[in-house]
C-alpha cells in the first residue's frame, strides 16, 4: 500500500481543529507526540503538517450515498421514502431554513485557508511547501467550485476569520457569480504552476487543476452564466481540456465495468479521486446503500438509487442508433434485448442476473423487487436497480468493506467536456468525432456518422454525456449550466411497469411513483443560501426568490 492518507495512525488527534480519520498499515510518519499533535508543533514539521493537510483531502465530498445527488436529478429516484431529493427538491417546496445545501463547505475552506496561512509563515523546506501550497490551493478552488455551481456567487474567504479577534470583520458578504469563478480559475492556473503531473496517489496533480479549471470554464459557458453565448467562454474550456489530452498522461480504462471497483483504483483514466478504505470510517459504503433491494427474498441493499425510465431510454442500442430512430431496431414489448453495452453494465432491469439469481419486476407474481407503483418504498421505484459500480462481494447491507475510491474526475469527462466545448465554439470539427469515438469504442459502437451539423452533434453528445457519466454526480450541474432543469425537471420522472394482459406480459411506461417535479426557473437554478447562515451574517444577501 502507497497511499500516505491511508497509512497515517487512527490514533493521532489535531487537538481543536482536526479528527483524523486516517487507517494506519505500517509505519508512515514519525510523529511526536505519537498520540497528540499540538499548535505548537504542527508547523514544525512537513510530517505533521501533512496531517493537517492531509485532513483537508478528507473533507472532500464523497458520494452522498443517504440520497445522492443524482436523485435530484431526472436519472434516479431514491428507493426509500421521505427523502429530501423526492419529499422537498423534487416538489420545489424546499425554503432557506430546509433546503439542500453546500454552504458547510467553509469548514473545509477554513482549514485550507490555515493550512496556506502557516505554512506560508514557516521555515519549512521550500520545495515541499511549493507543492503543499498548491495542492491546498486546488483543493480551496475545489471546495468554491461545488458552492459556485449550486448557490452561485458567495463569499470568497481566503484568510482566516477568527470572531474573538476581528469581531464583526468576520462577516462579508457575497462576492458576485463572475468574482466567484474568476477565483477559481485564477487558483487553479496557480496551483497548476507548482502541481507535478504525477504525484503520491491521492494528491493532486497538474492534470486535476487544469480539469477543475476547464470544468468551470465549461459550467461558466453554459446559457445559465452565459445567456448571450459567447463563444469565446466555449473556445477557452475547449483549449483548457485540450490541454489534458495533448499531455497523453491520461487514457480510458479498458473496462467500464470493473472501472469503479477497488482493485482498479486510480487506474490509467483517473485523474482525481476521493480516497477511501474498508473496513475503516473511511469505508465507501455505497454497494449496500445504493444497490439493489431484494435477492431471493433476502435484503442485500437498501435502493437509494433507483434509476429512470428516462434514462434507461436514453442507452444505445448495440447498433450505435438511439431507441428513437425508426432504424434501430427497438422493440418496446422486448426493451431490454440489443441495447448497447453500458446498458447492461450499468443497470439491473427485469430477467437481469444479479448475484447469481434472476431479478423480477414483475407485477403479480409476488417478487419484493416489483415496480413499486404506489411510492410505498418498498422496493424499486422505477423497475431498475444501479449495477455501475457496485462490486457484487460487496453488495450486502451494512458492509463497510469496501475501498473503491469515489472518482470526481475522470478522462471520459475531459473528452466529453472538449467535444462539447469545441462543437458549440466552431462545430463539429474532426478532434470532436475524435474524442466521443474514443468513448464509443470502448462501449463497442460504431463510430458517430459522418457529416453531423452543430445541433445533431450536440444531440449526440449531450446523450453521450449522460450515459457515459451516470449515477457521476454530473447531471444535475449539466441541467443547471445549459439552462435545461426548467423543462426536464418539470413533470414527472418515469417507470416501467410489468403487467401480464391475457397470456402475454406488457410492457408500459408510467409515471413513478413520488416522481412528479416542479422546477421554478426564477429561482431553482440556485439553491439559497441557508438561513442559519442569514441569521449570523446580515450582510449576505438571498438569492432572488426565497425571501
Amino acid at each position: 500500500m502507497n497511499n500516505p492518507f491511508l497509512k497515517l495512525s487512527m490514533r493521532v488527534l489535531l487537538i481543536g481543529m482536526l479528527s483524523l480519520s486516517f487507517h494506519s498499515c505500517n509505519k508512515f510518519l514519525d510523529v511526536v507526540p505519537k498520540d497528540q499533535v499540538t499548535d505548537e508543533t504542527l508547523w514544525s514539521s512537513t510530517a505533521n503538517a501533512d496531517l493537517f493537510l492531509n485532513d483537508v483531502y478528507a473533507s472532500v465530498p464523497s458520494l452522498l450515498t443517504g440520497d445522492p445527488w443524482e436523485n435530484f436529478s431526472d436519472n434516479s429516484m431514491n428507493g426509500q421514502a421521505g427523502r429530501v431529493s423526492t419529499n422537498i427538491y423534487g416538489p420545489s417546496i424546499y425554503t432557506p431554513s430546509n433546503a439542500p445545501s453546500q454552504w458547510g463547505l467553509y469548514t473545509a475552506i477554513r482549514k485550507a485557508n490555515l493550512f496556506i496561512k502557516n505554512v506560508t509563515a514557516s521555515t519549512l523546506e521550500a520545495d515541499w511547501k511549493k507543492v503543499r501550497l498548491a495542492e491546498a490551493r486546488f483543493l480551496r478552488a475545489y471546495f468554491y467550485s461545488i458552492l459556485w455551481t449550486y448557490h452561485g456567487g458567495v463569499p470568497v474567504i481566503t484568510d482566516v476569520l477568527n470572531q474573538n479577534e476581528q469581531g464583526d470583520e468576520v462577516f462579508r458578504p457575497r462576492n458576485t457569480a463572475a468574482e466567484t469563478f474568476d477565483f477559481i480559475v485564477a487558483e487553479c492556473t496557480a496551483a497548476a504552476a507548482d502541481l507535478p503531473l504525477t504525484a503520491e496517489t491521492g494528491r493532486a496533480t497538474w492534470g486535476a487543476a487544469i480539469t477543475l479549471k476547464g470544468s468551470a470554464e465549461l459550467f461558466n459557458a453554459g446559457a445559465l452564466h452565459n445567456p448571450s453565448n459567447d463563444l469565446a467562454r466555449w473556445e477557452q474550456a475547449a483549449k483548457t481540456f485540450k490541454r489534458i489530452i495533448d499531455t497523453a498522461r491520461y487514457s480510458l480504462f479498458s473496462n467500464y465495468n470493473t472501472l469503479f471497483f477497488e482493485e482498479n483504483n486510480n487506474n490509467v483514466e483517473v485523474i482525481f479521486a476521493r480516497q477511501h478504505m474498508g473496513g475503516t470510517s473511511l469505508a465507501n459504503y455505497r454497494d449496500g446503500e445504493i444497490g439493489p433491494r431484494f435477492v431471493n427474498g433476502a435484503l442485500t441493499g437498501w435502493g437509494h438509487v433507483n434509476p429512470t425510465q428516462d434514462l434507461v431510454d436514453a442507452y444505445a442500442m448495440a447498433n450505435g442508433l438511439p431507441i428513437t430512430d425508426p432504424a434501430s431496431g427497438y422493440d418496446a414489448q422486448n426493451p431490454y434485448v440489443g441495447r448497447e453495452k453500458r446498458f447492461y453494465e450499468s443497470i439491473v432491469y427485469d430477467g437481469s442476473q444479479w448475484l447469481g439469481s434472476e431479478m423480477i419486476m414483475k407485477q403479480g407474481v409476488g417478487s419484493l423487487n416489483a415496480t413499486d407503483l404506489n411510492n410505498s418504498s418498498i422496493s424499486t421505484r422505477t423497475g431498475y436497480y444501479i449495477r455501475k459500480g457496485i462490486n457484487p462481494k460487496y453488495a450486502s447491507a451494512g458492509n463497510n468493506q469496501n475501498s473503491a475510491n469515489w472518482i470526481i474526475y475522470r478522462y471520459a469527462e475531459v473528452l466529453l467536456s472538449y467535444a462539447e466545448a469545441r462543437n458549440e465554439a466552431t462545430g463539429p470539427d474532426q478532434t470532436v468525432y475524435d474524442a466521443i469515438n474514443l468513448i464509443r469504442e470502448r462501449a463497442e459502437l460504431p463510430d458517430l456518422p459522418e457529416g453531423l451539423s452543430q445541433g445533431a452533434m450536440r444531440t449526440a453528445i449531450h446523450r453521450e454525456r449522460r450515459v457515459e457519466l451516470a449515477f457521476e454526480e454530473k447531471r444535475l450541474p449539466d441541467l443547471l449550466r445549459l439552462r435545461l432543469a426548467e423543462v426536464v425537471l418539470n413533470g414527472a420522472v418515469h417507470a416501467m411497469k410489468i403487467e401480464k394482459v391475457g397470456d402475454k406480459w406488457t410492457y408500459t411506461i408510467v409515471p413513478a411513483g413520488g416522481g412528479t417535479k416542479v422546477f421554478n426557473a426564477a429561482k431553482n437554478y440556485f439553491l439559497p443560501i441557508p438561513q442559519s447562515a442569514i441569521d449570523k451574517n446580515n450582510q449576505l444577501v438571498q438569492n432572488p426568490n426565497y425571501d
